[in-house]
């Protein structure tokens, strides 16, 4: 071989060497400079995993901070099927087996149902990462498994709702479904408060996806929700409840509701229903009861709507305490009504005042008549019937109050005894408190506020009291409702020692739904205390009670819940003298 063949064989050489080279080289400089921060992106991408950080639901509280609804944290256990049999496969069935018992042990499935749960997801997919295992364990139970230190075994934080006075003010704080949904009550009403935001963490995993140690990271904190403060008294709610049911239990009846509000502040301390629900266990509970019924269920009230005429009579100067009135049994208007007092008596010589503590439906009536349609239909409208209340509850009736331009003749008399026309339990409470703070409707409050999570509260919008009546013709309605207790029928069981009792008594019977009635009544008794000057309205109302069917079966519960209130409360007994408006002329 000549030296310059070889010449030429060694510069083919280095040429050929100096492009494989140069190839390397481009190659190189494409992926570390040209391409490198998508590469490192895809890379990153490809064994990043993001997991949701769940924002807690805030609580629902109580006026005095009383938890009433929680969240806690829980976790569900899932595990990676394909990386289980793996560690099987490198490091003995003894590890996996013993592994997998660990797991059952803690969760209460057993070692066995472990392996069948790993099983069943590898015959479905054979790279299967993830099996779910067991839900909303808790933190004892997760401290546990950690401690097992299995690298398949997988923790995620979620949450689950709790109530701690279980079925205490059940009704009104509802409940959440199975995913935290709100279903129901507050949850459903103040759901934008309550409410909490997800976040966000991103961690790296490796190639048998175990977590790589160190490499999470928060790309968005979660953000629990606010708390909602209610103006409700769980004790006052616990005490309404119980003596409710037993109420309800020993006359026999099917339902019955309870309301407890401030005369001064339209707040409402108690709303006491039986059945109610127990958020804890929903499912336990009868359908028809789930929700609120005295917000969502409206019903005739009979004779406790009577205040209302007579205060439109009184404020139009159309009467006054002492107007007369002969009340027969049975009174025909000469154009189609036929009225009928609850039992037979002679003609009666009522004043205004004894209209209201006889529960004469023809003597009202009678009196009534000086009253326009109109001017008896603006009043209605005027304390709050016909007009859903500003709690604006789920599902809330504004109750059932037809234009005053279709009434017949039955109906303009009828509606003055609280009969073809129909409010909810927590309207006929606000009819009163209005009579007790001086003729001005204040809006009903469920709700003190929301209180963030930097301890911020956003106060519940209210609206200005609406003025219904004079301050005088409130104060002569309650001196009327005075007489109800100091000389009605039921004035022993309604009497409170040292204090002005103003109270008012019903039965009404209950709309069949088809213009009829059945013979089933709603008796009820709704009143406040100390009359002189009102501090807190009560009423009660019992459904087609068995052994009493008439508001005789209310006036006992009254009294007992007016005595707690006032003892509650701490209110001072009466120092001044009932009017004592006469009854009879």
């Amino acid at each position: 071989m000549t030296k310059s063949s070889i010449r030429r064989r060694s510069l083919v050489t280095v040429v050929a060497v100096a492009a494989v080279i140069g190839v390397f080289l481009v190659k190189l400089v494409d992926i570390q400079v040209v391409h490198a921060a998508d590469l490192v992106s895809q890379s990153t991408k490809d064994r990043s995993v993001t997991q949701t950080m769940t924002g807690l639901r805030g609580s629902i509280v109580d006026a005095n901070g009383v938890t009433l609804a929680a969240s806690v944290q829980r976790w569900n256990i899932q595990i990676s099927p394909s990386v289980a049999k793996q560690e099987a496969t490198h490091d003995g069935q003894a590890k996996y087996t013993k592994d997998t018992d660990a797991i059952g042990t803690v969760t209460g499935l057993g070692g066995a149902k472990i392996r069948q749960i790993i099983d069943d997801a590898l015959t479905v997919n054979p790279d299967s990462q993830y099996a779910p295992i067991v839900d909303g364990i808790d933190v004892t139970k997760l401290n546990k498994l950690t401690a097992l230190n299995i690298p398949w075994l997988y923790a995620k934080r979620t949450q689950a709702r709790t109530y701690p006075d279980g079925a205490v003010a059940g009704n009104i704080v509802g409940f959440v479904g199975s995913e935290g949904q709100a279903q129901a009550g507050i949850e459903l009403a103040q759901n934008s408060c309550l409410a909490g935001e997800n976040g966000a963490t991103v961690y790296q995993r490796g190639a048998d996806n175990v977590p790589i140690p160190g490499s999470s990271q928060t790309t968005k904190k979660a953000k629990d929700g606010g708390e909602v403060v209610l103006t409700i008294d769980s004790d006052l709610q616990w005490f309404a409840q119980q003596k409710l049911a037993e109420a309800v239990t020993d006359l026999g009846g099917t339902s019955g509701i309870v309301t407890v509000m401030e005369a001064k502040t339209g707040k409402l301390k108690a709303v006491a229903e039986y059945p109610s629900v127990d958020p804890n266990n929903v499912s336990g509970s009868d359908p028809k009861y789930l929700n609120s019924r005295a917000f969502t269920s409206p019903f005739e009230p009979g004779s406790t709507f009577k205040p209302i005429t007579a205060a439109a009579l009184i404020n139009d100067g159309l009467a006054t305490p002492t107007s007369q009135v002969l009340a027969p049994y049975h009174f025909t208007s000469g154009h189609g009504a036929s009225l009928y007092d609850a039992f037979y008596h002679d003609d009666w010589r009522l004043t205004l005042t004894g209209v209201l503590m006889w529960s004469s439906n023809t003597g009202i009536s009678k009196l009534g008549s000086r009253l326009s349609d109109k001017e008896h239909y603006d009043y209605l409208k005027k304390f709050g019937i016909g007009t859903k209340t500003a709690v604006d509850f789920p599902g809330e009736s504004g109750g059932i109050l037809n234009p005053y331009q279709g009434w017949d003749d039955q109906t303009r008399y009828a509606t003055m005894f609280g009969q073809g026309v129909s409010a909810t339990a927590i309207q006929i409470a606000s009819v009163y408190q209005t009579l007790g703070n001086d003729g001005v409707r204040l809006p009903v409050q469920l709700v003190e506020g929301c209180k963030q999570p930097d301890g911020s509260m956003t106060e519940v919008p209210s609206t200005k009291g609406e003025r219904v009546v004079s301050a005088s013709t409130a104060k002569q309605v309650v001196g009327m409702l005075e007489s109800v207790v100091t000389g009605g029928e039921v004035s022993k069981e309604l009497t409170i020692p040292g204090y002005r009792v103003a109270a008012k008594t019903g039965t009404a019977q209950q709309a069949d739904g088809n213009g009829g009635y059945k013979s089933t009544y709603l008796v009820s008794v709704t009143g406040l205390a100390p009359a002189g000057d009102p501090q807190y309205v009560v009423s009660v109302n019992i459904a087609n009670p068995v052994k009493i069917r008439t508001s005789a079966a209310a006036a006992p519960l009254f009294k007992t819940m007016m005595s707690q209130v006032l003892k509650t409360y701490r209110v001072k007994p009466s120092t001044t003298p009932s009017p004592n408006y006469p009854p009879y002329y």
